[in-house]
């Protein structure tokens, strides 16, 4: 089968006017398709010639590209462009999967088996093995670490050559961490960089081909701090932790030795000239000789920080010449060596000991003088000092020693130095009892040599040293210690996981005693995000399980019956939506219904009010709040699916009247402007539910519409809308705050704990928790997912040229703009400039939709977008296309009006100061016109206009989200014809550099304009120069 492709895709070969020529042909019903194994072929009739042409996407990277032929000989043709286009509407299996929004994988429940890469850990090695390398599997949406074999890689036929290489270098084994002899070093080392997948232990650099490096041989090794230094059995080499290089080592050779100084013997009298005797033995001979600095790690009686005479690890440096060793604190000035032809003495080489003393003091040690039978001054030693001393020397002797020894020091370890380790390590648990006053306590603990011991005190020591990314991370294990001095080590990715939950748990505790915590109702959906890392044990705590069990997800929910009464066939999926709904309302939980635009949501929550009327609960009304301009949608919905409900529209100056009296009513509708305005009477009125339709509308926690929403008295609480998300997670917990408050936790802690981790980091742990947290109380099915019957949706980019006229004009503002701009933000910065740059973006923009806008004095220059609309939308009505033509400029909709009255063209158009909503929309649908003029703001959401098969976006709305809504007033559920989407930009302007960096920089997703108009989000003078500044190819020119 070809490979899939996207709309999106055949805009990258194919021009504006191909594209709609080639829709224009397959409308006509000349195009004949067939799939011959990868390669799309057929005919395409186009004024009585028939044209054989062929088409082969193939995955470039991430891009599709398309070797195609055509009998026509014209590259990029109409023909071409018309089997493209047959092809994605016949085979439904050649579309694309839609790009899975950042909503739809928090609320998507998740797969069932993650992907994973493989990665190989090296770090450094005992003897006898000069390295360690441990094979792991990370998730590549999780991040979670899980380990694997050499023998697995080596037998796993999808894993790239490379990683098999590897797996056959370390033998094949059966054991995640594999120990390296000296003598495959080279070779390893050689096939891990080549992987690609290969990191350091320490910060987690992946591994590169790094320079030979230079060391001196008795200093201190000029690698930064986590480095590490293996030796081969050809010679050392270095990891270097900052940049991951890995690279040889070459020591630098010492001077050679002066030869001993020759001392002549006095002249001898005349008579014995023949006699000549050697030195005297008491003559001294003074000569230079190497130095190699030693390190002995033994075991000395020290006082610790109580003042205690404990035997505790210590560090005591020498410095051998030649096979002599002094101390380092021993004051003399030459070392006496006895060799065959006599004693010589050795001048002390102090620069080389003065660094070899430097290098030991960097790393912490503290240095003491203890007394000493040997010697009457004692000996200077150096030792850790502190509750964190036998990690310390757990990492010199694993980091730094191997350095100290590549750079030719020498160590003796005693037997009896060192740290203990923790000989086994069990289950990690978590007992969850009831408390007092409606709380509940957790209580942390490990399995340790058979016993159990509190796990919290390790935990709040991680973190407060700074979590993770202070932690000795050493193949895959996080080192630690206890309480008594021994080591332990526990598994980097679940300790990771535990300390990114602790900061929450520490700050909703009400108390610690240092073994558990004991925290308030409100912090039970923390347990959720514990039960994956730890054993969870329930004891006494029938209160808290109960509690927990609202939070969890539920596979499965009891069907609804949907009373008679209400007048529709409701689909499987929205048959489970109102289970769903339910299920909810059973449990006294809020929630959020996502569907994707026009999967009919507001359907689903009239069958949901039904149940509700039905069965006896509804004593109150419902309310249901709404963007002004869909009241009318609204009642005519409820009119036509549950038409026994009462129903009353608050809006307008008779809402006080008619809210007085209530009695009998249902449905209550309003909008999010009245009861903003209307707050204090409506917070006093009881409701038996509050429908929040287009719940974006309070993504800003300090709207007035939030605060309203937030104050008003019901048993029960809905959001609907198909983006939640528009800008930033910030708007999901607006939404949550009036669904289930204190579930996401208060503002300022959401955004710690999960916006800035998940938005500037994408932090895979913080998202797996916000997703757990949430998945119970957000359902979203897309129309790709659910409603596979419905036809393909095609968004064409269609790039207009400005006449010579309005492009002197364009650039005429252009430069006066920037220069104005560029002045401000010089004067007040980028940040104090906000107002000055969004009405620059909007001066330029008036032009390109049409000079007129701009409102110049004098103004005579054409608009070549308004000529190119004509021109599409005569010979579009001319094929029979039923056409929704967005703009946000009214004033623009009023400048198209006269074109199309010249042009014969009927229409009907909706704004927000239309009076009567339904009878455009009745107009229109009923075939009475074949185009509608819409305000992007007014009717850009909420209307079922499922007769259109064409939509024309005039100017560019800055969020996609918005832009999208609106294409899908045309393309949801009931739409039988493909849909057309065409964005028309203007060629070599500000909007086409608005498109191009919003595919550069996904945090301008939403460049400039919000609903409200007067969101700009952050950019830098970089951006401000490009959206401004002249294009790249008039500066080459």
């Amino acid at each position: 089968m070809p490979t899939p492709y996207s709309s999106q895709d055949l805009g990258r070969i194919f021009d504006g006017r191909a594209l709609t020529r080639g829709r224009t042909l397959g409308l006509a019903g000349g195009v004949d398709i067939r799939l011959d194994g990868e390669t799309i072929t057929g005919t395409v009739q186009d004024r009585a010639i028939s044209y054989t042409v062929s088409i082969t996407p193939s995955l470039f990277g991430r891009r599709v590209v398309f070797d195609h032929r055509c009998t026509c000989r014209m590259p990029g043709c109409a023909h071409l462009a018309a089997a493209a286009f047959g092809a994605l509407d016949r085979f439904p299996e050649l579309r694309k999967p839609e790009q899975q929004t950042f909503l739809d994988t928090l609320a998507s429940k998740p797969a069932e088996k993650e992907r994973q890469r493989i990665v190989f850990e090296l770090a450094p090695g005992d003897h006898p093995h000069a390295c360690f390398v441990t094979t792991v599997l990370i998730g590549e949406r999780s991040g979670i670490a899980t380990p694997t074999t050499p023998r697995q890689i080596a037998e796993d036929e999808q894993a790239a050559a490379a990683l098999r290489d590897v797996a056959y270098l370390m033998g094949e084994g059966n054991d995640p961490k594999t120990g390296i002899a000296p003598t495959l070093v080279v070779d390893l080392l050689d096939a891990l960089i080549e992987s690609g997948q290969a990191r350091w232990h320490a910060g987690g650099k992946r591994l590169i081909k790094g320079e030979t490096r230079l060391f001196a041989s008795a200093s201190a090794a000029t690698l930064p701090a986590r480095s590490g230094v293996i030796v081969a059995d050809s010679g050392p080499w270095y990891i270097d932790a900052d940049n991951g290089a890995v690279g040889r080592v070459r020591i630098q050779a010492a001077a050679p030795p002066p030869r001993p100084a020759f001392v002549a013997p006095p002249p001898a009298p005349p008579s014995l000239k023949r006699r000549i005797e050697p030195p005297s033995i008491t003559e001294q001979v003074i000569v230079d000789r190497p130095m190699s600095p030693v390190v002995r790690l033994t075991r000395f009686p020290c006082p610790d920080e109580y003042g205690r005479m404990q035997t505790l690890d210590a560090l005591l440096l020498e410095f051998d010449y030649e096979g002599t060793c002094v101390p380092f604190d021993d004051d003399r000035q030459f070392v006496r060596i006895n060799e065959p032809g006599g004693p010589v003495f050795a001048r002390r080489d102090r620069t080389a000991e003065a660094a070899a003393l430097e290098s030991i003091r960097q790393e912490g040690l503290v240095q003491m003088r203890m007394a000493t039978a040997k010697v009457a001054k004692g000996r200077l030693v150096y030792v850790f000092r502190g509750r964190d001393a036998a990690e310390a020397w757990q990492g010199f002797i694993a980091d730094r020693l191997p350095v100290l020894q590549a750079l030719g020091w020498r160590n003796q370890i005693d037997t009896d130095f060192g740290p203990r380790l923790v000989e086994s390590v069990g289950l990690c648990d978590m007992k969850v009892s009831d408390a007092p006053q409606g709380a509940f306590s957790l209580d942390f603990g490990i399995e340790i040599d058979g016993s159990r011991h509190p796990l919290l005190p390790i935990l709040m020591r991680l973190r407060e040293r700074g979590g993770m990314a202070s932690a000795r991370v050493i193949g895959g294990e996080v080192v630690t210690s206890l309480e008594d001095g021994r080591i332990l080590k526990l598994p980097a990715d679940r300790i990771a996981r535990l300390l990114a939950v602790m900061d929450d748990l520490v700050e909703a505790a009400a108390r610690t005693n240092g073994d558990s915590l004991t925290l308030d109702a409100a912090a039970a959906p923390n347990v959720l995000d514990l039960e994956d890392l730890v054993t969870t044990r329930w004891q006494d705590g029938a209160m808290i399980i109960e509690h927990v069990a609202r939070f969890r997800a539920v596979s499965e929910i009891p069907e609804a019956p949907v009373p008679a009464s209400f007048k529709a066939d409701l689909r499987p999926y929205q048959q489970q939506g109102v289970n769903w709904l339910q299920h909810l309302r059973e449990n006294g939980q809020g929630g959020l219904l996502a569907d994707d635009m026009g999967l009919g949501k507001t359907a689903q929550t009239i069958a949901h009010i039904a149940i509700e009327e039905a069965s006896g609960r509804m004593d109150r009304p419902v309310l249901v709040v709404v963007p002004t301009s869909l009241v009318p949608n609204w009642s005519a919905e409820l009119a036509r699916f549950a038409p026994h409900l009462r129903v009353l529209v608050l809006h307008g100056l008779d809402r006080h009247e008619k809210r007085r009296d209530l009695d009998g009513v249902h449905v209550v509708i309003t909008t999010y402007t009245v009861l903003s305005r209307d707050i204090e009477e409506m917070a006093t009125l009881p409701w038996h539910m509050v429908v929040l339709d287009e719940a974006q509308a309070i993504k800003s926690p300090g709207s007035k519409a939030t605060h309203a929403v937030c104050r008003l008295e019901t048993r029960h609480r809905l959001c609907l809308s198909g983006t939640p998300i528009e800008n930033n997670l910030g708007e999901l917990w607006s939404q949550f705050a009036f669904l289930m408050p204190g579930l996401l936790g208060s503002r300022k802690s959401f955004n710690r704990r999960f916006r800035a981790p998940i938005e500037k980091d994408g932090d895979p742990v913080r998202r797996g928790q916000l997703s757990t947290r949430i998945r119970p109380f957000i359902l979203r099915r897309t129309k790709s997912a659910v409603a596979t019957e419905l036809p393909p949706k095609h968004t064409i980019l269609r790039r207009i040229t400005l006449a010579p006229d309005q492009r002197e004009l364009y650039e005429a503002i252009r430069a006066t703009m920037h220069e104005k701009v560029t002045e401000g933000i010089a004067a007040r910065g980028v940040a104090q400039s906000h107002v000055l740059v969004l009405q620059a973006l909007l001066k330029l923009r008036q032009v390109c939709c049409d000079p007129r806008l701009a409102k110049l004095s004098e103004v005579a220059a054409s608009s070549s977008k308004l000529d190119d609309l004509m021109e599409m939308v005569s010979e579009m009505i001319a094929e029979g296309r039923r056409i929704l033509l967005f703009s946000q400029f009214t004033s623009m909709l009023d400048l198209m009006k006269p074109a199309l009255v010249a042009a014969g063209v009927p229409f009907v158009e909706l704004r927000g100061d239309t009076t009567d909503r339904a009878d455009p929309v009745r107009r229109f649908e009923a075939g009475e016109v074949p185009l509608f003029l819409i305000s992007l703001k007014a009717g850009g959401r909420g209307l079922n206009l499922t007769s259109a098969d064409t939509v024309i976006h005039y100017d560019p709305w800055w969020n996609p989200a918005v832009e999208d809504q609106a294409s899908d007033r045309a393309h949801r559920i009931g739409q039988t014809k493909s849909v057309f989407v065409y964005k028309l930009i203007a060629a070599d302007t500000v909007e086409e550099r608005i498109v191009e960096l919003q595919e550069r920089k996904a945090a301008l997703a939403s460049l400039a304009l919000s609903e409200d108009g007067m969101a700009l989000p952050a950019m830098d003078a970089d951006d401000i120069d490009f959206l401004f500044g002249v294009a790249p190819d008039r500066l080459a020119a």
